[in-house]
């Protein structure tokens, strides 16, 4: 039998989206612009902002070693998923999608730009 823990986790997994619509490829150089002040991959370590492994898909504000923002803590509260959805709406506008944020980065102009860099952000999962 299943506790609840590993049936939600199970159902969550099962019911998560695809995020095959971007290239990685191409992700790989837009998320240049983001290595100032985040990092992916098996070193990464917390800059400025927190690293990016396993973002895709997880709750907001997971990284307990790093100290997010009033903004993003209180989203996360309220069940914030860094899903493909909200994902886009915050590397587009980020603080449109989340005022008060402590993100400077503007956003990504292009659409091909945000779901690329999903893309390649789920490679890191």
């Amino acid at each position: 039998m299943l506790k609840p823990l590993s049936l939600t986790l199970l159902t969550a997994t099962l019911a998560a989206p695809g995020f095959a619509a971007g290239d990685a490829e191409n992700g790989e150089k837009v998320f240049r612009k983001c290595k100032a002040c985040h990092a992916v991959g098996e070193d990464a370590k917390n800059k400025v902002g927190p690293t990016l492994n396993g973002i895709v898909g997880a709750a907001a504000g997971a990284n307990a070693d790093f100290k997010y923002s009033d903004a993003l803590a209180e989203m996360a509260t309220g069940g914030l998923v860094w899903d493909e959805a909200s994902m886009t709406a915050y590397l587009t506008k980020p603080k449109d999608f989340m005022p008060g944020t402590k993100m400077s980065f503007a956003g990504l102009r292009k659409e091909d730009d945000v779901a690329d860099v999903i893309a390649y952000l789920a490679t890191f999962n």
